[in-house]
């Protein structure tokens, strides 16, 4: 599918790897909604970018919000054919610490967001995508999401964290499998340590100890990368029901 013909939804599109990728198909061609709880800087990005950007405010977990955005970026654009799933939380909680159990609720939240939310977008957008013409390849629509090395190599405290990231890599293929005879892809991307704004309170030798653990590059990665990625995943029509890993060949030690 090429750039400049992507109508497409960015779940968690106002900050990180989601703005990252906003930005780029926009500098392609495309056209973007974001689907974001941030007001500030989602209208900030809109600002910038103009026309070819809107702001839908939704929480990704909520039926009714999502398929009220999809509806206002269809009024908008015209037509949807591309999701990118951004949106996620993580916490930081062990099994059991100081004799306490993890809380529950906390990991039901993360759930919630990271995996029921991807997949309430997911199934919503499918589909509207149904409904589109096929190009000349026969596709409707590419949908890509966002887990995280911890799907693989999770680390202590990181229960609920690895749950939901895990969950949307098991999901990848079937649902690939699920929307194939539609002409809907499927794919995945597993970030290893990507600099967002979470690391920008780490002192440097906080910062140097992570670099070190990466093998090649040995430094954090860059949101303009994971949105390079996303660009070869739409551009390139047989990538379809994989997970790929983008994080510079690192395993994530226990802790």
């Amino acid at each position: 599918m090429k750039m400049n013909h992507l109508y497409a939804l960015v779940t968690g599109g106002a900050s990180g790897l989601g703005e990252a990728t906003v930005r780029n198909i926009v500098k392609n061609g495309g056209k973007v909604a974001i689907l974001d709880l941030s007001d500030a800087k989602g209208n900030q990005i809109v600002e910038e970018l103009g026309e070819n950007v809107i702001l839908i405010k939704t929480n990704v977990t909520s039926e009714e919000e999502v398929q009220q955005a999809i509806d206002r970026a269809v009024t908008h654009f015209g037509s949807i054919n591309a999701v990118v799933n951004c949106a996620g939380i993580g916490i930081a909680e062990k099994t059991v610490s100081r004799n306490k159990a993890h809380s529950l609720d906390h990991f039901k939240k993360v759930i919630e967001v990271n995996l029921i939310g991807t997949f309430n977008v997911i199934r919503l957008a499918a589909e509207k995508f149904v409904e589109n013409e096929p190009n000349e390849e026969g596709e409707r629509g590419v949908i890509i999401n966002t887990a995280s090395v911890a799907a693989f190599d999770g680390q202590i405290g990181q229960a609920a964290y690895s749950a939901s990231k895990g969950g949307v890599v098991g999901m990848t293929l079937p649902i690939a499998r699920d929307l194939a005879n539609f002409g809907i892809r499927v794919v995945t991307i597993a970030p290893g340590l990507i600099e967002t704004p979470l690391f920008g309170s780490l002192s440097d030798q906080a910062r140097t100890a992570l670099e070190s653990q990466v093998p090649f590059p040995s430094r954090l990665g860059r949101p303009s990368e994971y949105a390079q990625l996303t660009q070869a995943i739409f551009e390139n029509v047989l990538l379809n029901g994989e997970t790929i890993r983008l994080d510079g060949a690192i395993r994530m030690a226990p802790r």
